[in-house]
């Protein structure tokens, strides 16, 4: 076996923001996320973390729609699949726009956190220095 052959790929954190039809999404929830999910997945990713986040009217007409749903999903993938992702996305009939975020593990929990729900870990401060101590 080669040395490029065993070499690892760490997977790295992201959060992609997708937007969608929101008369679709009303009307087949369950068939948008599964398609923006089977996109992440054929792209290699490990979904963490994924939820509607905002509906509304959009700032400027895209392919016909004046309204959209923009769906936030946190995901692990190796970078090798970015290609594969954007490709995915472009040939998809329900992601109309999308866009990538690579994040710090810090950032990448805390918006796992948010997204699903549950508290972050606290964060330890530095204890402030007492009175007459040098700092």
């Amino acid at each position: 076996m080669s040395v490029a052959a065993e070499k690892v790929v760490k997977p790295h954190n992201y959060e992609g923001m997708f937007l969608v039809d929101s008369g679709k999404f009303a009307t087949d929830q369950d068939g948008v996320t599964n398609e923006i999910l089977g996109v992440l997945k054929k792209a290699g990713a490990t979904v963490v973390a994924h939820r509607p986040w905002q509906d509304g009217k959009l700032a400027y007409e895209i392919e016909g729609m004046k309204k959209g749903l923009h769906y936030i999903v946190c995901f692990t993938m190796p970078g090798t699949g970015m290609k594969t992702l954007v490709r995915q996305c472009q040939l998809s009939e329900t992601i109309v726009r999308h866009m990538t975020i690579k994040h710090p593990q810090s950032i990448f929990d805390a918006t796992v956190a948010s997204i699903s729900g549950t508290a972050p870990a606290p964060v330890e401060a530095a204890a402030p220095a007492a009175e007459g101590e040098d700092e």
